[in-house]
């Protein structure tokens, strides 16, 4: 059995439960949702206040506050540097550029490359670069971490049951891509990112995919998620 403790317990739950109400929870809903009487949720609800975790608008609907974001900004930092080393030997592994990408909105940010040492064509696959989830390997493979829905490309279905996209040309002539989602215990985590690799036409794509799902669950090992 684990020893945790059962008030800090409620307070993540009730931030859960919060951060899922895009239109904010009532104190009254909220105890109903965590099976405790109002008095209690009130008291989570004003240490989570206390420390800018929520706010409750004048309706008395409570809403995610500042300084949720504020934690979210500073993950990025441990997640870049959890993955900087095995970005390193994912390339030299692959003889690719590799690459971590995060969801903004509709589209795929990157926010790592590593270069490759071998091979003299490059991809012009640069931090910041960013196109529609629904194009390339990266996307793609944010896309099948997701719940299945019925319109969805055929692609993305592919990817979820592969555990891996693999793209050719998608978002440069001659190029080939390989991605697989960091996958999270929690389905609806907000992280939705990938990590991958991409090169011209002589990539060893065998190898690369299984270098690619090798490293995308050693960084979710890392990073506990």
């Amino acid at each position: 059995m684990k020893n945790t403790l059962q008030t800090l317990d409620r307070g993540i739950n009730a931030l859960e439960l919060i951060s899922k109400a895009e239109h904010g929870i009532t104190v009254a809903k909220l105890a109903e949702e965590l099976e405790i009487n109002r008095a209690i949720a009130y008291r989570i609800i004003a240490t989570l206040e206390d420390h800018g975790l929520v706010v409750r608008s004048e309706s008395g609907q409570i809403h995610l506050g500042a300084a949720a974001l504020m934690y979210s900004h500073r993950f990025l930092p441990q997640l870049r540097s959890r993955a900087q080393p095995l970005l390193e030997v994912l390339a030299r592994k692959a003889g690719a550029t590799a690459f971590v990408c995060v969801a903004q909105g509709n589209k795929g940010c990157v926010i790592m490359v590593e270069e490759s040492d071998a091979g003299i064509l490059r991809v012009g696959y640069r931090v910041g670069s960013q196109h529609p989830l629904s194009q390339g390997a990266a996307g793609i493979a944010i896309l099948s971490s997701r719940e299945p829905s019925a319109d969805e490309p055929e692609m993305v279905t592919q990817a979820r049951k592969d555990g891996y996209s693999l793209t050719r040309g998608h978002l440069q002539a001659g190029a080939v891509g390989v991605a697989s989602p960091i996958k999270t215990r929690n389905s609806e985590s907000l992280l939705e990112c990938s990590i991958g690799v991409v090169a011209m036409d002589n990539l060893d794509t065998k190898n690369a995919i299984e270098a690619v799902q090798h490293t995308a669950r050693q960084l979710a090992e890392q990073l506990g998620i």
